[in-house]
């Protein structure tokens, strides 16, 4: 999207589903996501939803990059299973993902060229939605830790293609995948966690205090956890999916505000004063 006109111009080829674009950042001068289209050039089919909601986990997911008008596309990454989620470092040379290739949702690091691989989460459950901090030496992510019954549940789903993530929270560790600590633990569906620009604090979304589950909005806290998060939001209907230009004075995100009844999401930017 050029922010001055507006104007959309899609940069994937329209085979099979892509999804977590990403720019190189903060040079702009690459994009990186994933595609379905190793599969075959069709959609795969949605996930079945009858029995609660659920995210599909489609085993044809690659890891691609191209130049941003979405010329000289190279598959990056490709290995049986899931590979997507995945984001760059702005200090560059590394590149996070997720994947399932262990029998497990874990983060894994890679190099710009998609190779020297090393995992970097190993507790079961979710683990996703990774971003570094802009110096490049941390990483927040969302994940889930189930246990018991939970645990079964979600490894059976796992088996399907599929996740629940009902039950999402919000983790910082070093880059190297060591000093891991948590930022929530409420229950809800914390999911979208961002650095600010100056990389003190964590912005993420969740529905916490939501009885239904269906407001989110965007809540702020330290880094380093401790006390209570800040409400960003208010407005009614979702908000979600914040990221900040490299200068730290926009914020961008989606909302379904204009109309929270339609469902309809829509991107809105704003001047970001900390």
């Amino acid at each position: 999207m050029d922010l001055t006109s507006g104007v959309c111009t899609r940069v994937s080829d329209g085979k099979g589903r892509t999804t977590c674009g990403y720019f190189r950042y903060p040079q702009g001068d690459r994009i990186v996501y994933s595609s379905t289209e190793g599969g075959g050039a069709a959609c795969p089919p949605p996930p079945d939803r009858s029995t609660g909601y659920v995210w599909a986990i489609y085993s044809t997911y690659d890891i691609w990059t191209a130049l941003p008008d979405g010329s000289s596309p190279r598959l990056l990454m490709k290995s049986p299973g899931y590979d997507a989620e995945a984001t760059w470092n702005p200090k560059g040379g590394k590149i996070v993902f997720t994947s399932d290739r262990d029998g497990d949702l874990d983060l894994y690091e890679m190099d710009e060229e998609g190779k020297n691989v090393r995992r970097l989460t190993s507790t079961p459950g979710y683990d996703g939605g990774a971003f570094y901090s802009p110096d490049g030496t941390e990483i927040v992510w969302r994940a889930s830790r189930p246990a018991g019954a939970e645990l079964d549940e979600y490894r059976a789903l796992l088996k399907q293609g599929l996740i629940r993530p009902t039950k999402l929270d919000i983790y910082v560790m070093k880059a190297d995948g060591t000093s891991v600590r948590r930022l929530t633990d409420n229950g809800a569906a914390n999911f979208c966690p961002l650095f600010t620009a100056d990389g003190k604090k964590i912005v993420w979304s969740s529905n916490v205090g939501d009885p239904k589950g269906r407001e989110f909005d965007l809540w702020m806290t330290d880094k380093n956890g401790g006390g209570s998060p800040e409400r960003v939001t208010t407005a009614p209907g979702f908000d979600g999916f914040p990221h900040f230009s490299p200068d730290g004075r926009w914020i961008v995100w989606a909302s379904n505000r204009a109309d929270p009844a339609s469902h309809e999401t829509n991107l809105f930017i704003a001047g970001w004063v900390d």
